[in-house]
């Protein structure tokens, strides 16, 4: 089955807006893995805007699930990394000063730097993965580079589900079939929620894990955390 990560960044978003500790990002985090998640996502900017690298170094002796560390890997980030351990890295290629991640790696361009720091991960025995769009040369040089997986950008995908659900789901399935014949495991995130989670699982059925943040944590807003997650999981199920 394919296993939901949840992103937490946005409970820290909130958390941030008033100061002090309401809601308790620990708390959310362990409650989200008794509702049924199987794993928690977060992404520590170096601004501290959301999740902040003490609320990573608290959040790993309380998880009981896979804990997935995203972001730019600048010193920093492989510093706290290297010393917290998750079960995985996934490197995304955003600047300090974007608003989200809106692209995936240049896996040419970037390759020697990106072998290089996966090399490092892997010494730690952390399992790698790379954001990365659709592109078959992207793939392929994802392959080269020697990470375990890749999770793909879901964006388009999301903004042309509503018109053309075929049309979008075609570029992400040619990805994903190429990322398999070349060793890779596949992972997916961004934009993805209750309305195009389940025909994205049905046509690309091996993915590992989707990471949801955003709208998961809005749908919370009407549902509730414990019966959203379980309205999510339903969607990887059905």
């Amino acid at each position: 089955m394919t296993k939901l990560s949840v992103n937490i960044n946005k409970i820290a978003t909130l958390r941030n807006a008033r100061g002090g500790n309401v809601p308790d990002v620990q708390k959310v985090a362990v409650d989200c893995e008794q509702f049924g998640a199987q794993g928690i996502t977060v992404h520590p900017r170096p601004d501290e805007r959301h999740i902040r690298y003490s609320d990573v170094e608290l959040l790993k002796p309380l998880l009981s699930t896979e804990f997935n560390i995203e972001g730019y890997p600048s010193e920093s980030f492989i510093s706290l990394v290297s010393g917290i351990m998750p079960h995985q890295v996934t490197l995304v290629p955003d600047p300090p000063e974007v608003l989200t991640s809106s692209a995936g790696w240049n896996t040419i361009e970037h390759h020697d730097f990106l072998l290089e720091v996966i090399g490092e991960f892997k010494r730690h025995g952390i399992r790698t993965s790379i954001f990365v769009g659709t592109e078959n040369e992207m793939i392929e040089g994802a392959a080269k580079i020697g990470t375990d997986r890749v999770e793909l950008y879901t964006e388009p995908y999301a903004t042309r589900y509503p018109d053309d659900r075929e049309a979008a789901i075609a570029p992400f399935v040619r990805a994903a079939e190429l990322a398999r014949e070349l060793g890779l495991e596949l992972n997916a995130g961004h934009d993805l929620d209750l309305e195009n989670l389940r025909w994205f699982k049905q046509q690309i059925p091996w993915i590992k894990e989707v990471s949801i943040g955003h709208a998961l944590i809005s749908d919370a807003l009407y549902y509730g955390l414990q019966n959203t997650i379980q309205m999510y999981l339903r969607q990887l199920r059905d």
